[in-house]
């Protein structure tokens, strides 16, 4: 009975595992070929839903249907006008023949290392082929009121024939076509940083700084010569405000002294005698106080009223 049990127990195991390995569940996001005896049979399998294979004899291998991310490595590459620069990319492929990608390379491992060689050798070669403005530049632009005069500024904005959206897809294409044959299919190439090498973007650097202290102080002498001709106006024209100013004040006083001479000579003529005598009056508060002594003739004009007063 024991020996019954077992063998049952034994049995319906086996069942179990043959059955379980009958049967395979295929989701949204996967596809699948089957092989047999390391053969791929039939052709893919892209249907979500449970499925069913020879067990122990077929396999199936499961390949993702989304979009796959690939990410290079910075590698130094020379321009056509011999400038050395770190390019890097990335880009987006997914399997689109999965028959021909297990064929070709197996799995994503395979496939990535592949298109190791592939994307960075297509870099590699497009860049060599162009010079360095056209791979850094996307477009020509225009440089609008900004006026330089220096070679540096000269060479940025030298227009170009080819930018760098325009190396990119070149990249792709030619990407694309040596991918054909793997089942795969690159979506999307992109560069993500280019940068001069350690010793040239030194010199770039120092370069760009000379010059931009070669502008601040072209700029900086521009305006210390404007300064110059504003305080040169504001002087001159504050010399002219004064003088103008002087001249209204002399005018003024000229008509003021010439009313009080006017009246001076009204109050003379309506009364002489009493007009010397304040007159006389004023002299002695000028030339006389408590602490001076005057010595006069006896006919002086100053004693005239004093006598008088006697």
């Amino acid at each position: 009975m024991n020996a019954r049990a077992i063998i049952l127990g034994v049995a319906v195991i086996a069942v179990l595992i043959v059955v379980s390995s009958a049967f395979y569940v295929v989701n949204e996001t996967q596809q699948v070929i089957i092989t047999q005896f390391g053969e791929p049979i039939g052709e893919a399998i892209t249907e979500a839903g449970v499925h069913v294979k020879i067990p122990f004899i077929q396999v199936a291998n499961f390949f993702d249907r989304r979009f796959l991310e690939w990410d290079g490595v910075a590698n130094q590459v020379p321009t056509r006008d011999k400038r050395f620069i770190w390019v890097d990319t990335y880009a987006r492929w997914r399997i689109s023949d999965p028959l021909l990608f297990f064929q070709r390379l197996y799995d994503e491992r395979g496939a990535q290392t592949r298109l190791d060689d592939i994307l960075d050798g297509e870099t590699r070669n497009s860049v060599a082929r162009h010079d360095l403005i056209e791979v850094v530049r996307t477009s020509n632009r225009d440089p609008g009121e900004v006026l330089v005069d220096t070679d540096f500024e000269q060479v940025i904005l030298e227009e170009i024939q080819i930018g760098r959206e325009a190396i990119t897809q070149e990249i792709h294409a030619r990407a694309q076509e040596r991918a054909e044959g793997l089942g795969i299919e690159i979506l999307d190439l992109q560069i993500k940083r280019i940068s001069y090498v350690d010793e040239v973007q030194r010199d770039v650097f120092d370069r760009m700084i000379a010059e931009r202290q070669r502008i601040a102080e072209r700029y900086r002498s521009e305006g210390e010569g404007e300064a110059a001709r504003i305080d040169g106006e504001r002087e001159r024209e504050l010399q002219r405000i004064q003088s103008e100013a002087y001249r209204t004040a002399q005018e003024v006083r000229g008509a003021a002294d010439a009313e009080a001479t006017r009246i001076y000579a009204a109050a003379y003529n309506r009364d002489p005698a009493f007009y010397a005598f304040v007159k006389s009056l004023e002299t002695y508060e000028m030339t006389a106080d408590a602490n001076s002594v005057v010595i006069l003739t006896t006919d002086s004009e100053l004693l005239r009223f004093l006598k008088a007063k006697q």
